[in-house]
């Protein structure tokens, strides 16, 4: 691969090329990414987001790595949503925690009509704290995405979790279109994207390619990728699931980073099980985005001063948000929505 197509982001890469990256020596690879990454991004940086659980327990839907799912017993308090006022006390101590994004996530399939404005009060609440703002709610009609986007909100998680292949082996009740769908009305309403996939659930490799070239070929590609350890939980159907190996996850971290050179690539769910070492791989091989706070949702996270002083040891500082006037934001949503229309109408003809 030449040095101009290494650092350039382009939507069609085939199963033989992201073959190939997996198959090069870790070494390469890792400085494959690491060169990709410092010629989009600030060296030694990283975006700091904190993750809320707004609504938790009793989904409807059966993704069988989570303790969320009405579908198993895995003693988890069911909790209906949070008050306004306490989610926004919880967003001032995030930012007091150096966090620049809020990230607040309801355990439901869709969004119901009596909870949604509540939810819009809430985003407008964390814009007024000076940090960005993603949700995480399900599937969404048209008309909630753009009540999303007239509010403000920065970033809609979405996750795929798996390739499509291997999709309807982890989730029966919503389909990958379904997913694919979503993520299609987001865009078209000019938010941006935070979307990514769970590596360990007895997935092949060659699902993982699947799902990061699935990811790449958005246009643009999401600006924000989370790469997630499955954390295993007592009560769902993962619970005993073979562990992946961690080489195969840092490779994994390292491939999106090429194929995605100018997203966040977060490592997200699962660190509370990584050493040191181990992150301090994964930010080699391009990730520099984490959630941090003492859980993820449900599940545990290394907290935050953990965090900081891992960041001590390497010299890494955290992401500052960068400011912009409004006339500036507006020009940058409306160039995102253009591009999307435009790959719908437009297609590579050497694909």
């Amino acid at each position: 691969m030449s040095a101009t197509n290494l650092f350039e982001a382009k939507h069609n890469w085939t199963h033989a090329e992201v073959q190939a990256l997996f198959d090069l020596p870790f070494m390469d690879l890792l400085f494959q990414a690491q060169t990709v990454h410092r010629q989009n991004f600030k060296h030694n940086e990283v975006q700091v987001s904190t993750l809320l659980s707004i609504k938790t327990g009793a989904c409807p839907e059966d993704c069988k790595y989570c303790p969320q799912s009405g579908h198993y017993n895995t003693e988890l308090e069911k909790e209906k949503l949070m008050e306004v006022e306490k989610v926004l006390q919880e967003a001032n101590l995030a930012k007091d925690k150096g966090a620049t994004r809020f990230c607040m996530g309801a355990a439901w399939k869709h969004p119901s009509e009596k909870d949604f404005p509540y939810v819009l009060e809430m985003i407008k609440g964390v814009k007024k704290l000076g940090l960005e703002s993603c949700v995480t709610l399900g599937t969404l009609n048209d008309k909630q995405a753009a009540m999303l986007s007239e509010v403000g909100l920065d970033y809609y998680n979405h996750n795929l979790d798996t390739s499509a292949e291997f999709y309807n082996s982890i989730i029966t009740t919503r389909s990958y279109q379904d997913r694919l769908d979503t993520l299609d009305r987001v865009r078209d309403s000019g938010i941006k994207l935070c979307c990514g996939g769970i590596m360990g659930m007895g997935e092949e490799q060659n699902d993982r390619i699947s799902l990061l070239r699935q990811l790449s070929e958005m246009k643009p590609h999401p600006e924000s990728v989370p790469i997630n350890m499955l954390v295993k939980v007592e009560g769902t159907p993962m619970e005993n699931v073979e562990d992946l190996d961690n080489f195969e996850f840092i490779r994994t971290v390292a491939i999106a980073r090429i194929l995605m050179p100018k997203s966040h690539v977060r490592l997200s769910a699962g660190r509370e099980g990584m050493n040191e070492q181990m992150q301090t791989l994964c930010f080699m091989a391009g990730a520099n985005s984490i959630f941090y706070g003492e859980k993820l949702l449900t599940t545990p996270n290394p907290e935050a001063h953990k965090d900081m002083q891992l960041f001590s040891k390497l010299g890494i500082n955290t992401e500052t948000r960068e400011e912009h006037s409004d006339e500036e934001q507006t020009e940058a949503l409306l160039a995102d929505v253009q591009a999307h229309q435009e790959s719908k109408v437009f297609y590579d003809a050497a694909k």
